[in-house]
């Protein structure tokens, strides 16, 4: 009795689930005939409108031709009327001196005859009538105003309703993915002179597969596009991938989007590590601004007696705020950066590849540094004063200068101050580069060899700066390491 209640449950669940698709289904297909009908009504009026358009158009062109025509037989009537009304008079002025003629004749004194004669031969000398052409000035034919609609007709014949466009596909191997760039070429399968223009969809994604129910990036769309091929650039690469899909577009009617293509966007990507930073050093995301008052507010929390709540430890001040995403850093509480080391880290070590960032810093900052450090730097260290730190450094404090720094070895570089600065890691060639980010120009590069992971590194007193991360290895400089593998300054070269 027991398992036929349970069958009978199992059937009538299922029988239930039946019932909910079927009834989900049938409000569906009431949907669908509600948008048929207006779909079909609102294509309907689109196609009466073409054809009001197409009438007007014929309806125009007929006026202007019929126009023409009368024009045409206007100025030839006038021509023909003139000549007619001149003939006219030429005949009727002939005939008039005809008469006088054959009067003359007939006279009988020969006095008067000579006279008269005479006066008649001037008269017949000077008569219009010599004077006319008996030539039409105008024809009467209006043949060359005829017209020939075969192939217009034809054309008209030929009008049908557009079809939908065909799917392009992404042609995977001719994209390209360089310098926070990315260019997406496309084709359709066979040539449509229909199309109008392409939509592009893309997204940042960090997944490489098929797109999940909930992705945290939503589309971004470039519309309009005229050729097969799009360019996006000044991308900032914050996901491992970007996704990729197109559909072609004629003037009524856009076709499906093509098959999804997911291209790797390569790019080191980190945050700054707040709990780390000097008491000085105001970090909000990626920018940081020297704050002469930040330790004298630590420790007027600490005289604060009534304060229960939480310990100076983890106020405001000094709270690290991470990246859920990134690297726990050890540098938390009583271990954050002091003394005159105003410094602050990333959050995230580099262990392997090659890595590339931009640091913009205010030139007026009395001190500034950005390099790398290894893990065990202290905190107590300024940047380049012990071997767990590389960088290069601003000096405003008695006369202007920017030095390489490593192990508390200093070398001058003779090279005008950027505004902003590229650094480039190789980890497994040991080589940091300093760049002029804005010219690719080499500034100056550590040879060494990494024993254990570097994270960036940063320092500024009376100043400023922030930092662009979610960069690829600019092309420029991938080729300027190749070429200067050989003659690039080495940390022994420091003095």
């Amino acid at each position: 009795m027991g398992d036929q209640k349970e069958s009978l449950h199992k059937i009538t669940t299922t029988l239930a689930l039946k019932n909910e698709e079927i009834t989900n289904f049938i409000c569906c297909l009431k949907q669908s005939l509600e948008n048929l009908e207006g779909n079909s009504s609102r294509v309907q009026e689109d196609l009466e409108t073409e054809f009001s358009s197409l009438h007007s158009v014929l309806d125009d062109m007929k006026d202007s031709m019929v126009t023409r025509i009368k024009q045409e037989r206007a100025s030839r009537t006038y021509e023909l009327q003139s000549q007619l009304s001149a003939c006219s008079k030429a005949l009727e002025s002939s005939e008039e001196l005809l008469e006088v003629a054959n009067q003359t004749l007939c006279s009988s004194e020969a006095d008067d005859f000579t006279q008269a004669a005479k006066d008649i031969k001037d008269s017949v000398t000077m008569a219009p009538a010599f004077r006319l052409s008996l030539k039409a000035k105008a024809t009467d034919t209006m043949s060359h105003m005829m017209v020939d609609f075969t192939q217009e007709r034809e054309m008209l014949q030929a009008i049908k309703f557009l079809p939908v466009p065909a799917t392009p596909e992404i042609l995977v191997s001719e994209c390209q993915v360089c310098d926070n760039t990315v260019t997406v070429q496309w084709a359709l399968p066979e040539p449509d002179s229909k199309i109008d223009h392409y939509d592009l969809e893309h997204r940042h994604t960090n997944h490489e597969g098929p797109p999940r129910a909930r992705e945290d990036y939503p589309w971004m769309v470039v519309e309009g596009i005229r050729e097969t091929e799009y360019t996006l650039t000044g991308l900032r690469f914050d996901t491992r991938y970007m996704t990729f899909r197109v559909k072609a577009c004629n003037k009524a009617v856009a076709g499906e989007f093509s098959e999804l293509v997911t291209l790797e966007t390569h790019a080191f990507l980190f945050k700054l590590d707040a709990g780390s930073a000097h008491q000085n050093l105001k970090v909000e995301d990626l920018s940081v601004e020297w704050d002469s008052c930040g330790g004298k507010v630590v420790q007027d929390i600490r005289k604060d007696k009534n304060r229960t709540n939480q310990s100076p430890m983890h106020s405001p001040a000094r709270t690290a705020m991470n990246s859920p995403k990134r690297v726990p850093s050890a540098r938390v509480g009583r271990d954050r950066f002091t003394a005159e080391s105003y410094t602050v880290l990333g959050d995230t070590f580099i262990d392997a590849g090659q890595q590339y960032w931009e640091v913009r810093f205010d030139k007026e900052s009395k001190a500034f540094a950005v390099g790398l450090a290894l893990r065990n730097l202290g905190r107590f260290d300024q940047l380049g004063k012990s071997n767990a730190s590389w960088c290069i450094h601003l000096n405003n404090w008695l006369q202007q200068s920017l030095t390489a720094k490593h192990n508390n070895k200093a070398r001058t570089l003779d090279c005008p101050i950027p505004d902003r600065i590229g650094v480039y890691c190789n980890y497994e060639e040991g080589a940091l580069s300093f760049y002029n980010a804005r010219t690719k120009t080499l500034m100056h590069t550590f040879r060494t060899k990494f024993t254990q992971p570097v994270i960036p590194a940063f320092s500024v007193w009376n100043g400023s700066f922030s930092v662009q991360t979610g960069l690829q290895v600019p092309s420029a400089v991938q080729s300027g390491q190749r070429k200067n593998s050989g003659t690039s300054s080495s940390n022994a070269s420091l003095t």
